[in-house]
């Protein structure tokens, strides 16, 4: 490969005129909205976050705003987008921002990292776009990117390949006006590897670094990057009581900090049908459960088949049910809730689809 410089001056000039200039968040050195973008964007295609960025800039214009929020507030806003630690992990990062830097974000991306919710790569897209620090990101695309160029053909599934990939990635950067290249160049990577290096069939011609890139003489682009240890798919059933009042009302619970939703609110959640329906107990109520059609939700690793059951008391008197006798203790965030009132809740999407059907 030619000298590096010739490698990250490629990728500025490509970016100048070919990358993406016109998101929202390039409108700005504000750590702020960079930061927000960057998390949203972990895993999540810009397409899907620009309207969810709209909506937080909306509701949240600045850190303090947003560590003054509820976590009610950042889970209900951030229902749909998917990863809700990364919500939890923002709602936190802001209030530590507000309480222990006086409401500025760290200008250097080693303090950055140290914020819950920012990896080395996000601190390191933080620092370049707003600070022109040079420091190098890897995320996948990233990493698609680079060891294509590269021929970097080692395990990363081996932390200590991993590591070697991060030595070369720095010394790819960017020496000489770093205010304005550093910027540029980590965009320039991230427009790459969402739009031209892709997974499969990588448009090469298009490529700016094409004469610099070992796959592309190879022949074989899409064996790299190479990692062994992949992650398994897992499939889990979980039956749903949908527990509706006579006022149309469905008894909600908040799910524990850990696991799938967590912190969200989820109707209450069993194993199987006859553990649900010992739950319900009285016989009046069981007779009066009906099957809703069940459907898969796809989380990143696992495959979650929901089955929905829904009883519905009759027009007179309310019998508030408790936590305990639906199995799994939720907390004190539990209660009936309204069509009126799932808007301002922190919901998983599959519940909120669910719900709007049976409203």
């Amino acid at each position: 490969m030619s000298a590096p410089q010739d490698f990250s001056a490629l990728v500025v000039r490509w970016q100048r005129t070919h990358g993406r200039n016109h998101l929202p968040w390039q409108a700005t050195r504000e750590p702020y909205p960079v930061w927000l973008s960057e998390i949203m964007l972990q895993q999540t295609q810009v397409a899907t976050v620009l309207g969810y960025f709209e909506r937080f800039m909306q509701r949240f214009p600045d850190v303090r705003a947003l560590a003054a929020a509820s976590q009610d507030e950042v889970l209900a806003l951030w229902s749909g987008l998917g990863y809700y630690s990364r919500a939890r992990n923002l709602h936190r990062c802001a209030q530590i921002v507000v309480v222990q830097h006086g409401g500025a974000f760290p200008r250097s991306a080693q303090e950055l990292a140290q914020l819950p919710g920012i990896g080395r790569s996000t601190a390191a897209a933080i620092a370049a776009f707003c600070f022109g620090e040079r420091v190098a990101i890897l995320d996948a695309n990233v990493r698609r990117v680079l060891t294509r160029v590269l021929g970097f053909d080692a395990d990363l599934a081996q932390a200590a390949n991993e590591r070697a990939l991060w030595l070369q990635a720095d010394a790819l950067l960017p020496h000489q006006q770093l205010a304005e290249t550093m910027p540029r160049y980590t965009q320039g990577l991230m427009d790459l590897g969402a739009g031209i290096c892709l997974p499969r069939a990588p448009r090469c011609t298009q490529c700016p670094v094409q004469a610099l890139c070992v796959a592309y003489r190879q022949g074989e682009p899409e064996r790299y990057p190479v990692r062994t240890r992949k992650l398994k798919r897992s499939v889990q059933s979980w039956w749903l009581l949908l527990r509706r009042d006579g006022a149309g009302r469905i008894w909600l619970q908040r799910r524990p900090d850990s696991g799938i939703w967590a912190g969200l609110y989820c109707p209450p959640v069993f194993d199987d049908r006859q553990a649900l329906l010992v739950a319900l107990g009285e016989q009046e109520l069981t007779a009066r459960a009906q099957d809703l059609p069940a459907f898969v939700h796809v989380l990143t690793h696992r495959d979650l088949h929901l089955h929905p059951v829904l009883v519905s008391d009759g027009p007179c008197g309310v019998t508030e049910p408790h936590a305990p006798l639906y199995g799994e203790h939720a907390g004190d965030g539990e209660g009936w809730f309204d069509a009126e009132q799932w808007p301002v809740l922190g919901l998983p999407a599959a519940v909120r689809r669910l719900l709007e059907r049976i409203a």
